[in-house]
């Protein structure tokens, strides 16, 4: 029998996540937390407009550790870094809520969401439809949507799901396989993973081979691996705009600058 992958490892444990989870709270529940919720802010318009003028959209994340890095920043409050991310330029902001492999927490989203007027997407392996009611209620604004870790069915629901209740929804895929897949679905966001989710090895010239094949109607973000002002210049090269960057810039005490450094913006 062969060793299960990172994203076998993670699928297999946010099953019985969700489970408790719905056990704790019901679907009707997070249905009622939802309508007294104001409208979400635009996440795909705050990248879009960025992105068709050329330049850089950042997506901001908040991740204290992954499985790759181990512990990022531990003891990072939400919103300090949330206000940094506004301050240094971001277009929008991701924050991890996986608590097992990224030690995120919920509480994080809607801290950092009300420390800052950034768009937020919350970042987490969206398996059932209870996650996306649960994404909406915790007042994010987007929803990631893993290619690989969903069938076609559940792909094309939830990303259906997602835009009825509000939501931005970026899908994301890791080869031409699973881009073909997204592709098949409605939606104007499309993420290219540079991280290989079974084996966990970075390469940029995933979103390089990737790019070209996306209609122009959806915006390309990539995603991972992303360290400096080279990496996104190397990106743009090929018709990239929006970035999603976390580890680089959760590693210093100064995210703004860091992220101003990253996007080729003179500091204050």
């Amino acid at each position: 029998m062969s060793t299960p992958s990172i994203l076998e490892k993670i699928v297999a444990t946010k099953r019985g996540e969700v489970e408790a989870r719905r056990a704790g709270k019901t679907r009707a529940a997070l249905e009622l937390d939802i309508a007294g919720l104001d409208k979400p802010r635009d996440f795909h318009a705050a990248l879009r407009e960025r992105a068709a003028a050329g330049r850089p959209a950042v997506i901001a994340e908040f991740k204290r550790a992954s499985p790759s890095a181990g512990w990022i920043r531990r003891h990072a409050d939400a919103a300090e870094v949330a206000r940094a991310y506004a301050a240094g330029g971001a277009a929008c902001m991701s924050v991890l809520t996986d608590v097992e492999y990224f030690r995120g927490r919920d509480e994080d989203l809607i801290t950092a969401r009300s420390a800052c007027e950034l768009p937020v997407i919350r970042k987490d392996f969206v398996i059932d439809e209870y996650q996306v009611f649960e994404t909406r209620a915790l007042g994010a604004d987007a929803m990631l949507l893993i290619v690989a870790a969903l069938d076609d069915a559940r792909l094309r629901d939830f990303s259906a799901l997602g835009r009825e209740l509000g939501l931005s929804v970026l899908v994301e895929v890791h080869d031409r396989t699973e881009l073909d897949r997204a592709l098949a679905v409605p939606g104007n966001l499309l993420g290219i993973n540079n991280r290989d989710l079974h084996r966990f090895v970075t390469r940029l010239e995933t979103s390089e081979e990737l790019a070209g094949l996306v209609p122009d109607d959806r915006v390309v973000v990539a995603e991972s691996g992303i360290h400096d002002r080279a990496d996104i210049q190397r990106l743009q090269a090929v018709g990239i705009h929006a970035f999603l960057i976390g580890e680089a810039l959760m590693k210093g005490d100064d995210p703004a600058a860091a992220l101003r450094i990253l996007m080729g913006v003179a500091p204050n």
